[in-house]
């Protein structure tokens, strides 16, 4: 589940995007204003940044300039402002979208997908921790230096996995997004078992990496210190 902070001031906006994007499945931090806003990217782990462009406190496009600055989280700015230099100062200030309003949910639910697929993929492009090393550009995978024989379903876990490292992703999501992308039936026993021949070429006795989270899903750990419960 991607986390999103969103900081927006008018009170209705604020409600209503909140309870549309956990409603698409997203967990949502809600602020009113920079201040709380720029309190909660220290206090939480962020994946996704909704900003106002207007805030009673302070500016929202500082602001996405020091969080770019700062981190790689992708940045969409919300904004009444609809000149062409307002658009152009957001993307300045390194914000990967500039929605105007008033703008449509689906609109924003498509573009919000797109920056967290864009952002995914670009930090699951390589994964090295020294005992593990993966290359999604090559398909190269090897285990303490030697090569190791995956196929493109286990790249693909592995690539869902790291794109949401920490975070617990369901069977249901595995289904949907490696198995059933295109609506046909897939068995959800197919999941536990691709994870477990999954599990055995890259971990070994001190390098744990997908941790079971059960009645739920997966896990990843970044440095290979989960333990299998």
């Amino acid at each position: 589940m991607a986390a999103i902070l969103l900081i927006e001031d008018d009170n209705a906006l604020n409600t209503g995007l909140t309870y549309a994007l956990e409603a698409e499945g997203y967990q949502v931090f809600s602020s009113k204003s920079l201040r709380q806003g720029a309190a909660l990217l220290d206090e939480s782990q962020i994946d996704l940044l909704l900003l106002d462009g207007n805030l009673p406190d302070g500016d929202g496009f500082q602001l996405c300039q020091r969080v770019k600055a700062a981190n790689h989280i992708p940045v969409i700015l919300l904004t009444a402002r609809d000149m062409d230099k307002d658009e152009i100062r957001g993307f300045e200030a390194g914000a990967d979208d500039y929605i105007k309003k008033p703008f449509s949910l689906p609109i924003l639910f498509k573009r919000v997908e797109v920056a967290l697929r864009n952002y995914g993929e670009k930090q699951g492009r390589e994964y090295d921790d020294g005992f593990l090393r993966l290359d999604f550009g090559t398909g190269i995978a090897e285990k303490q230096g030697k090569t190791l024989e995956l196929t493109a379903t286990e790249f693909k876990i592995l690539a869902l996995l790291l794109a949401n490292e920490n975070q617990v992703i369901t069977k249901t999501v595995f289904l949907e997004k490696i198995w059933d992308c295109q609506g046909n039936f897939v068995d959800e026993h197919v999941v536990p078992v691709n994870i477990n021949r999954l599990r055995a070429k890259i971990e070994d006795a001190e390098h744990k990496y997908i941790k079971t989270i059960y009645g739920m899903g997966y896990q990843w750990i970044k440095g290979g210190q989960a333990i299998h419960e």
